[in-house]
């Protein structure tokens, strides 16, 4: 297995760097739990998230899949939490503070900011890639960009 190789300092340098080497991993699987989980495990090795993964949509939840970093929730319901509303509104949050988020489940209460982005594929949502960070204003409009470049490539 190669070793994953990031260059730059730069968040926007990480991202660049990392893309064409995600695209290179998910282009030689055509399992989409697989595809996650090595999603999941480049991301959060890159930039050491505090919890890294997905959930994916069964029924009229969210349930955990592939991830890196603590326990988690297992269940999330439809509309409900950052990851829920996510699933329901159909694009990307940015939150700065989760404590300001309303219906913010805390999984983890060191989790301080979060970003959640869907997965879609045939225009409906399958998953979504949720990270969360220790740290305050973590997230941006960057890291909404280049990951939902990067979930594009599970569909």
């Amino acid at each position: 297995m190669e070793t994953l190789t990031i260059s730059g300092n730069s968040k926007q340098e990480k991202y660049a760097s990392l893309l064409p080497q995600v695209q290179a991993v998910m282009d030689s699987s055509v399992d989409i739990i697989a595809n996650m989980a090595n999603m999941a495990a480049m991301l959060h090795e890159t930039f050491g998230f505090w919890w890294t993964g997905f959930y994916r949509v069964i029924g009229n939840e969210l349930i955990l899949g592939p991830f890196q970093g603590p326990l988690a929730c297992t269940r999330i319901a439809y509309g409900r939490g950052v990851c829920g509303t996510a699933w329901k509104e159909r694009h990307t949050l940015v939150v700065p503070d989760v404590e300001q988020f309303p219906g913010h489940i805390a999984c983890s209460s060191a989790s301080r900011s979060e970003i959640v982005v869907p997965v879609f594929q045939n225009n409906e949502v399958i998953a979504v890639l949720d990270i969360d960070s220790a740290e305050l204003n973590t997230f941006d409009e960057t890291d909404a960009e280049y990951l939902e470049r990067m979930v594009t490539l599970l569909s």
